[in-house]
């Protein structure tokens, strides 16, 4: 039934534990949620409820392997977090297809972020411009001592640019972008910290009003690129290696198909991020930007032959991830996915998730090109449908086969064949 009102007076002063009792009898719902929701799993109420605001439990999402991945000549288990089926499989597939040519081979533009401080309300936006990049060294000065933590480790301010946007109900605009090497932090915080820092001295220096202070999540100078060869024995031969270069194409040039495509890549790279405690939506969101960076939505991969006649593809997108603070350092699970892939630096990590993303975007494109994505996806999807018609233990497995068997992965079906079983 309808809540009577959202408005619950003093609720953040609330225990978790109250919180919930409070939300169960708002709701109206039944008395066995409790028992659902008070149980965090392996995560301690006490972090779960210093993590966000409002807490009343936690969303436990299964965290898998990706088996077979050589990267940089290394072999890497790869812990992936995800509620859909054939992730994890489409990695360890595409994974083993290219070991015999070596894996995966990945590298990073750099450790570098972006913070934007919006001038606007100023007369003369271009000789605003040149003001800021006069006051460079102290626009230096400040960045470093806003964060001396960051400077001790190597990181800290590199370099200011300045930008005039035309247009916006404000008219023209000054942008400064300060560029800063975050090391092994995602960096929103620093980032933003020194924004705010900056942001009243450029005010003063030109005479406008600063207003936005922000990073961006466009982290076009933190690239990820990783690269593999599969060679025509192990894919199929020429026409699935063919029928790839066709499913690739299709994306790269038309937006609809490409939204999907890189769908599929962030499928892959989006479980890794989440399962070591990174921000997945801002890498979600510099991925999506850049793949639009020429002025129409592509791509984020690149599929072509070699002089073999080899298939190689290539994954180039920022990858804006950390092993210092926010979830990675406060999740234990987050800790342990870093121990199992054996990953002491944000660099390496970034590297990993873009050999996924390639490896991910080869599975569904080869599906694609051969048997059809519905096939593998549903042969694995029907343990799910089996499991919400009420099938335990090993009916799941009984259930799930004769879906796939009959060509129909449905609930109904499910629970016939089940009430079969049954008796």
């Amino acid at each position: 039934m309808p809540i009577q009102s959202s408005r619950i007076s003093g609720f953040h002063k609330l225990s978790m534990p109250d919180r919930l009792a409070k939300v169960i009898e708002v709701a109206g719902l039944d008395s066995a949620v409790e028992a659902q929701l008070s149980n965090t799993g392996n995560l301690d109420a006490a972090v779960v409820d210093s993590m966000i605001e409002n807490a009343i439990g936690t969303m436990n999402i299964p965290l898998g392997i990706a088996t077979n991945m050589i990267v940089d000549g290394e072999d890497v288990l790869i812990p992936m977090a995800t509620e859909e089926s054939s992730v994890v499989a489409a990695v360890c597939n595409a994974a083993r297809q290219c070991r015999d040519s070596g894996g995966f081979i990945t590298s990073l533009s750099g450790s570098l972020m972006i913070a934007q401080v919006q001038l606007i309300d100023v007369k003369n936006p271009e000789f605003a411009r040149l003001q800021i990049l006069e006051n460079k060294d102290r626009i230096r000065e400040v960045c470093d001592e806003t964060d001396p933590v960051l400077l001790k480790h190597g990181g800290g301010y590199r370099d200011i640019e300045v930008r005039v946007l035309e247009g916006g109900r404000t008219g023209s605009m000054v942008i400064t972008h300060l560029i800063v090497d975050t090391r092994d932090a995602m960096g929103a915080n620093a980032v933003n910290s020194m924004a705010e820092a900056v942001a009243p001295l450029i005010a003063q220096w030109t005479g406008g009003r600063t207003y936005l202070r922000i990073l961006s999540n466009l982290a076009d100078r933190r690239l990820a690129r990783a690269r593999a060869t599969w060679s025509l024995d192990a894919i199929g031969g020429e026409s699935v290696r063919d029928g790839i270069l066709s499913a690739f194409d299709f994306a790269d040039i038309d937006p609809y198909r490409a939204a999907t495509h890189n769908k599929g890549v962030m499928n892959g790279v989006s479980a890794v991020v989440l399962a070591t405690g990174n921000d997945t939506r801002a890498v979600e969101a510099g991925a999506h930007a850049y793949a639009a960076r020429s002025g129409q939505y592509r791509s984020l991969t690149r599929w072509e032959v070699d002089q073999e006649g080899n298939l190689t593809g290539m994954i180039e997108m920022p990858m804006a991830v950390g092993l210092i603070g926010g979830a990675t350092k406060s999740h234990p699970t987050a800790r342990v996915a870093l121990d199992v892939m054996n990953t002491r630096t944000a660099e390496k990590l970034a590297r990993v998730i873009a050999a996924v993303g390639l490896a991910q975007n080869f599975s569904a494109l080869k599906a694609l090109a051969t048997t059809g994505i519905q096939k593998g996806h549903m042969a694995l999807h029907a343990k799910n449908i089996a499991v919400m018609a009420g099938a335990t233990g090993p009916e799941i497995d009984t259930v799930a086969r004769e879906l796939v068997e009959g060509g129909k992965v449905r609930v109904d079906i499910a629970e016939e064949i089940l009430a079969r079983l049954r008796g």
